[in-house]
């Protein structure tokens, strides 16, 4: 995915990218205007994020409240740049 699923419809910018580890959909992160990952865990009750930016390898839960590495997600992405960053 190129970018926020969302954003990328409507032409909205994102700043960070999260991807949801139970279905695979691609969100911005709260400090990006539309915050669709957030949005994505309300409307699907999906429980646990990922973050996609390089070099960060921590999960969200949302029902928890907590930060935490899962060892066995693992990998690398490839996104582009922000376009609140350009």
């Amino acid at each position: 995915m190129p970018g926020c699923q969302d954003c990328l419809l409507t032409g909205s910018p994102w700043l960070h990218l999260r991807i949801c580890l139970e279905c695979g959909h691609v969100g911005c992160c709260d400090d990006s205007p539309n915050r669709h990952a957030t949005a994505h865990n309300h409307a699907s009750g999906h429980p646990i994020i990922r973050s996609l930016e390089p070099g960060e390898e921590w999960s969200w839960c949302y029902p928890d409240e907590v930060a935490m590495v899962i060892p066995g997600v693992r990998g690398h992405t490839r996104i582009p740049p922000s376009p609140m960053l350009v």
